[in-house]
């Protein structure tokens, strides 16, 4: 479903005094419901006590799937996507260029093991994106080069009157420098961190790369090549985000995630990340007692008001406080608290609607702690944007998705639709057509130390991937493209 491109909002003004909103009934609450019954608790001089079962059904619901959002019913592919897949699948060339992702797997996994064992984390992808262009230079993209934003970026022409396809896989990983990355392989699986996610998806860019150009396989339409920044934690997609904002004439997008091929997203789940903070006077826990309102009972009130905020289930919505902080010492009253909140959903109005009623229920925890200390003094909060995810979808029957599915139905695989927060909500929020595939390969421990990946016939999701991107793209003297020119945006 096409979406407007996503709103940028500025950060909230300081909150002040305003009418309590009236409650509203429950729904099941995220993962930490239980900190915010703590804090509210000692803020309001109350006990709530929750049950075991409520508990277990609410951590259930916080870590249900993002492919809970999937459509139930397998997709399909139109008949005429259907021959133009074939036709590309079939081709000479185009088998020759597979049998060569096929070959070449085993230099391909100790590309892997080399590019793991380069850093990158968030904001500190340099080394890694030097290495990327070196090779997309080595492979045949001669222009190959960083941009301002630390994206490495190639440009495969084609042979004239196609569309741009970005292809792309992020370069950045979760974890901070000094993280120990060294392979280890065990049972035939691969452990290190940030091997799947998603050091995998750039090896396989240069594989694709390296068989395109050994063929000399001409396509009609251009493919970008972009192994690009900030795509985890606070980067904020700020890669992608620049990509397209100096890139005006891109047509559509292919993103690689960790996964075996079958799952196709084509949903982007939006994310509105907030640091709040909470400022007041301070004092004496004794002394001072009942003259000043605690910015850490003012941030428990809010926690508890955004425990009772109501999401919908369709689209998926979520939300959580996952952090917390502030406070001198045990015997202070705090005069300064922040924290930490992430809403999440599937559908932008219902993602501005939650945040809306979040940042109402911070405004009731402030209202409430000054107006039960009733102090000349107040308690401001101030919330900081932190993280702007747009939310968007590229619809089932759009012909870049059409071509995903063909592509792993012709592989003998079943086609799911999934969604997650990805690149590719960039260009989905911009209503640019956008799909994330699977780089190939099991895979499993994403974000933790013990990370793996199992190289096992990981060759066939790559090859399924390609067939998806020469559809899209055409290939010259054997089909046109799937994918469509688009005006160039203003």
């Amino acid at each position: 479903m096409p979406l407007q491109a996503p709103a940028f909002l500025p950060p909230p003004p300081t909150f002040r005094a305003l009418p309590a909103a009236a409650p509203r009934p429950l729904r099941a609450r995220p993962a930490g419901w239980c900190l915010a019954l703590a804090l509210g608790a000692l803020a309001a001089g109350t006990a709530t006590a929750q049950t075991q079962t409520q508990t277990q059904t609410q951590t259930q619901t916080r870590a249900a799937p993002a492919a809970a959002a999937a459509s139930a019913a397998q997709p399909t592919a139109s008949p005429a996507v259907q021959r133009s897949l074939q036709a590309v699948r079939s081709a000479p060339a185009v088998q020759q260029v597979l049998d060569d992702l096929r070959t070449d797997h085993a230099r391909a996994v100790e590309e892997l093991r080399h590019l793991v064992q380069i850093p990158a984390p968030p904001f500190k992808e340099q080394r890694r994106a030097e290495y990327v262009v070196k090779r997309f230079k080595e492979l045949g993209l001669a222009d190959a080069a960083i941009d301002q934003e630390g994206n490495a970026v190639g440009i495969r022409k084609g042979a004239g009157n196609g569309p741009r396809l970005v292809v792309s896989a992020h370069l950045d990983t979760v974890f901070p420098e000094g993280t120990n990355l060294a392979v280890r392989e065990e049972g035939g699986k691969l452990y290190a961190p940030g091997i799947s996610d998603d050091t995998r998806g750039v090896t396989v860019l240069l594989s694709w790369l390296k068989a395109l150009n050994e063929r000399k396989l001409a396509t009609v339409g251009d493919i970008v090549f972009v192994a690009n920044v900030g795509e985890e934690e606070l980067g904020n997609l700020r890669g992608m985000k620049a990509l397209f904002r100096t890139h005006a004439d891109i047509d559509g997008m292919v993103g690689l995630e960790p996964g075996e091929g079958d799952g196709i997203l084509n949903q982007g789940t939006g994310s509105h990340r907030y640091e709040v903070a909470f400022k007041g006077p301070g004092g004496h826990s004794f002394a001072a007692f009942g003259q000043v309102p605690s910015a850490i009972h003012a941030m428990g009130r809010a926690i508890a008001h955004i425990g009772d905020v109501q999401v919908p289930a369709d689209p998926r919505t979520t939300f959580t406080v996952g952090k917390v902080g502030g406070g001198t010492s045990v015997n202070t009253i705090a005069g300064d608290a922040t924290m930490a909140v992430d809403i999440r959903s599937n559908a932008l109005p219902a993602l501005l609607q939650a945040e809306k009623d979040i940042m109402a229920a911070i405004q009731r925890g402030v209202e409430e702690e000054n107006r039960r200390w009733n102090a000349a003094a107040k308690i401001t909060a101030e919330p900081k944007m932190i993280g702007d995810r747009p939310a968007g979808a590229t619809a089932a029957d759009q012909p870049i998705v059409q071509a995903a599915v063909a592509s792993v139905l012709a592989s003998g695989g079943k086609p799911t639709l999934r969604a997650a927060s990805t690149d590719a909500n960039v260009p989905m929020g911009l209503g640019i057509p956008a799909i994330i595939l699977g780089s190939g390969g099991k895979n499993g421990g994403f974000h933790a130390l013990g990370e793996w990946f199992d190289p096992t016939d990981a060759w066939k999701g790559a090859q399924t991937g390609l067939v998806t991107v020469l559809a899209l793209v055409g290939v010259q003297g054997t089909s046109e493209p799937v994918l469509a020119r688009r005006p160039p945006r203003r």
